[in-house]
């Protein structure tokens, strides 16, 4: 419809310019005639001096004995004769006058006649054209509710390959599997083998889900339906149902082939939560994927890939043999991961031959394959916004500052007061952090206001770890408590600087107690069940498993791990005042403090020791 109505348009533009552009040249190329009135007319005529006049309908044109034309106009339905005769000329001069009558020509009598018509006919039948046109694609629309929405990727222009895909080799290796079953599924069914029909990626936001199961469809070479979870769910009951059976319907005419369900957790959550009852719209759908994938039609060749962060809500009878019994775990990079991760974003981008990944890999502990490719993008932003012809390093480390903290408030200004109430305030956490043998390594301390921060300190662990000791929580929450203990220390006065470290080393502490068993006075053991609601997609409330009594063991006991941690920080703060003072002096003049010079100040870091087994008892 728009394609029609844009032609349309441009024709008729182009109509009216060609018009325009004819009438300019009629208008330019025909000397100016001159327009008088009936009784500069009448006056001519009486003088001799007008010869011959043509009439066309209300218009006169009168001519002199050298061919000089005038225009006059009249009413239409007064004759020449009468106008003049009502005038006073003469009868004889009237007789001395060549009158030529021009009538007009048919096509144009016609046009009059009957354009008006002719245009109220068009107007109309276009209208009703528009009507019929929408009422028709209304019905076609409804014809085509129940059918999928699913887009199928072309591998031929936009293939992905496991090569493409940076970190998580026991993934690719999982994977491979289901690749091989796609290009020779004779040999597993000449041996009788079933290939799962259903595999599950799980793992945090960012990590890759789609993006590797892309790239099991580009290995394969098979076509590749996507579709979201939510893209089931409408408002009418079984809509979602029938676009389930769509979509395995057109699966099945293209096998061998992957589907792929991005967030099944939209529709795959527990059934029975007590919303919506046995009808739900969800229920229903959840229903119809179940039936397809372990019905009584075998889907030789279709394989169902699906993602989700939250495996922990899933129906189980998605997850039983025969369904999504194989399940992929794709965690967060680890440091050799996430430096492949940022040479592949930085492959087409040009780089400055000093660029360090490695150094940036470190300091990305916890951050998934998206923020590194967040980080590399906003990096190349920098570098536009700073005239530069390549990113440099400064650029990666700015942007990992951006995407960690939010990006600089300039317009944030603090007070001389203030700034140097924060300095001290960065410097305590960064003088724990560096003293105390536990704490990750600090590499920058800054007193420009990011995100909500009015300064920060950034310390990154030197290596990935997937375990933590108790010393090193109750050093992490001494650490956490520096800030307060400097301005404690120092000014005698504390601000509301400090509320978000109290929160942290008060959760904490918290999860000590309640959740690692780490409590020497209540023992091995957790406290508090969370009960998750599938519904509503998070933790609703903790069920209490515990008495009163034992309550306030744990509010006792949350209090003495606060106030030990707080006892250490104030004497690492105390011991240490000249070492802090020379990193406040440097904030103050600098704004910023990096590792290097953070340790020519303060010396080294005191390292953690080695864990080594006890020796047997006898």
């Amino acid at each position: 419809m728009k394609p029609l109505l844009k032609n349309v348009l441009i024709l008729i533009l182009s109509l009216l310019v060609i018009g325009a552009v004819f009438s300019a040249a009629s208008v330019n190329n025909k000397p100016a005639v001159e327009t008088i009135g009936v009784t500069a007319l009448v006056g001519k005529i009486n003088q001799d001096q007008i010869t011959r006049i043509e009439v066309k309908e209300d218009t006169l044109s009168a001519y002199t004995a050298d061919n000089t034309e005038f225009i006059v106009k009249k009413e239409t339905t007064e004759s020449l004769s009468e106008l003049l005769t009502n005038y006073g000329v003469p009868a004889e001069k009237i007789l001395n006058l060549n009158v030529e009558v021009k009538e007009p020509s048919l096509g144009v009598t016609l046009a009059r006649s009957f354009l008006p018509t002719l245009l109220f006919v068009v107007g109309l039948s276009i209208v009703l054209w528009l009507f019929i046109r929408q009422m028709q694609g209304a019905s076609s629309r409804a014809m085509t509710f129940g059918q999928s929405n699913a887009r199928e990727v072309n591998n031929k222009n936009n293939r992905i390959t496991f090569v493409q895909v940076a970190g998580n080799p026991e993934a690719k290796e999982e994977l491979s599997e289901i690749v091989e079953f796609l290009k020779t599924p004779k040999k597993f069914v000449d041996l009788g083998a079933k290939i799962p029909k259903g595999v599950l990626l799980m793992g945090p936001p960012g990590t890759g889900k789609t993006l590797i199961a892309r790239a099991v469809a580009g290995e394969a070479n098979v076509p590749f339906f996507h579709i979201s979870g939510s893209e089931f769910v409408e408002m009418f009951v079984g809509v979602g149902a029938s676009r389930v059976r769509d979509l395995f319907q057109k699966a099945k005419k293209t096998a061998p082939c992957i589907i792929f369900i991005d967030e099944i957790d939209a529709v795959g959550r527990q059934r029975g939560t007590g919303m919506g009852g046995g009808h739900d719209e969800r229920e229903q759908t959840l229903n119809q994927i179940l039936v397809e994938m372990d019905g009584f039609d075998p889907n030789l060749g279709v394989i169902v890939i699906a993602a989700t962060n939250r495996p922990d809500v899933l129906d189980p009878a998605l997850l039983r043999p025969g369904r999504f019994d194989r399940r992929v775990l794709l965690d967060l990079p680890d440091l050799k991961a996430r430096q492949e991760i940022l040479t592949t974003h930085t492959l087409n981008k040009p780089v400055a031959k000093d660029v360090d990944l490695r150094r940036i890999a470190e300091r990305t502990v916890g951050l998934s394959g998206a923020d590194l490719m967040n980080i590399v993008n906003e990096a190349a932003i920098f570098a536009a916004r700073r005239d530069k012809k390549t990113i440099q390093q400064i650029d990666l480390l700015d942007a990992i500052e951006k995407v960690i903290l939010g990006p600089e408030r300039k317009s944030y200004v603090l007070s001389e007061d203030e700034r140097v109430m924060t300095a001290y305030h960065e410097a305590g956490h960064a003088i724990v952090g560096h003293l105390l043998p536990h704490c990750d390594d600090i590499h920058k301390i800054s007193i420009i206001s990011r995100g909500r921060a009015a300064g920060y300190t950034m310390s990154i662990p030197g290596e990935d770890r997937k375990m933590h000791a108790r010393q090193e929580f109750l050093d992490d929450m001494a650490m956490m408590l520096g800030g307060y203990v400097a301005e404690r220390e120092i000014f005698g006065e504390i601000t509301t600087g400090a509320s978000n470290d109290l929160q942290k080393a008060t959760a904490v502490a918290r999860s000590l107690v309640t959740q690692y068993g780490m409590s020497d006075e209540l023992g091995p053991r957790t406290y508090g069940q969370r009960d998750d609601m599938p519904f509503l997609g998070r933790n609703a409330h903790e069920n209490r498993d515990y008495s009163e009594k034992i309550a306030e063991k744990i509010d006792s006991e949350i209090a003495k791990l606060l106030h030990d941690a707080l006892e250490t920080a104030t004497a690492v703060i105390k011991s240490n005042r000249p070492k802090m003072d020379l990193v406040v002096t440097a904030l103050l003049k600098n704004e910023t403090i990096e590792k290097e010079e953070f340790t020519t100040l303060v010396g080294p870091a005191i390292t953690s020791p080695k864990l080594t087994p006890k020796p047997a008892s006898n």
